[in-house]
């Protein structure tokens, strides 16, 4: 994996969103790398053939870095798919938005794959550098939420504030209740049991709705070793979170289904499985 280049400029970018200032050239239709570019516009300025490139300057931690596409190890074990992908792994498998999905068959998991060094270059690389780009969110405050610190990177905190109005003003009065409970937001901690970082680190992440909530770790597995697939957690939510760009962790074998996560290249095309459900990017409407 190629390093991190530091860059020296740091510019504020508003929580409205991200600039699009610089239009990079498209990729070739069907190129997975348009994920990037259609996902984070003004973040993510280049693509070639070995690598994605940041946009010069910006708010983000380390404008200018380059980071390799594919690190051409090939098809991975799922052990080292996990620890150690290169960005074209990231969405090698399609997420598909909406309340119609199959049961995630073994080991598939769009999302859970997750490049650190790209992280690190967007969000930081430390809790110190990760805090210095969050701000506050007033998350459902009119369902008896708390505010949450996110990062302001890419306008995630804008994304996340479209969410809670989206919520408040759409679901019943007991899942508005379930929802407004938060579990964990800007946590820097590695994941459970392994030395991976959380998305939790990066304050882009948040879990919502424990009392109705299922995660794989909580299980025995079967006598072929599998985790039988369990869901209580209200489809309608996923829904909302999606069409602002967060991904829900209930559509994964290993299933997290309190876990929400931005990560917009998942629900563009072409990395989507279907239509993009996305409504807004960084909070801006996408939408007439």
């Amino acid at each position: 994996m190629l390093g991190v280049v530091l860059g020296l400029l740091t510019l504020f970018v508003s929580d409205e969103g991200p600039s699009a200032a610089q239009t990079p050239p498209s990729p070739p239709p069907g190129d997975r790398r348009a994920c990037f570019l259609a996902a984070y516009p003004g973040v993510v300025c280049a693509t070639s053939d070995s690598a994605i490139t940041l946009c010069p300057t910006g708010r983000f931690a380390a404008p200018g870095a380059r980071l390799a596409w594919d690190d051409g190890k090939g098809d991975k074990p799922f052990a080292e798919l996990l620890a150690a992908p290169d960005l074209e792994d990231t969405v090698a498998m399609r997420y598909r938005p909406g309340r119609v999905f199959d049961i995630p068959p073994l080991n598939f998991e769009p999302g859970r794959i997750r490049n650190q060094a790209f992280f690190e270059a967007m969000y930081g690389d430390s809790q110190k550098a990760v805090a210095a780009r969050t701000e506050k969110v007033e998350w459902m405050p009119r369902s008896g939420g708390k505010p949450v610190r996110v990062t302001s990177v890419n306008g995630v905190a804008a994304a996340l504030r479209r969410v809670s109005d989206d919520l408040e003003r759409e679901l019943p009065a007991d899942l508005k209740a379930l929802v407004a409970k938060t579990a964990g937001v800007f946590v820097w901690r590695s994941v459970r049991g392994t030395n991976r970082r959380s998305p939790h680190s990066y304050a882009i992440a948040i879990d919502v709705g424990v009392a109705r909530s299922d995660y794989w770790d909580w299980n025995k597995p079967d006598a072929r070793g599998r985790y039988p697939y369990k869901n209580r957690f209200p489809i309608e939510v996923a829904e909302i979170f999606e069409r602002h760009g967060f991904v829900w962790g209930g559509k994964w074998y290993h299933f997290d289904t309190m876990h929400f996560e931005y990560r917009p290249e998942l629900l563009s095309v072409p990395c989507v499985d279907g239509p993009s459900p996305l409504r807004t990017l960084g909070g801006r409407d996408l939408t007439p």
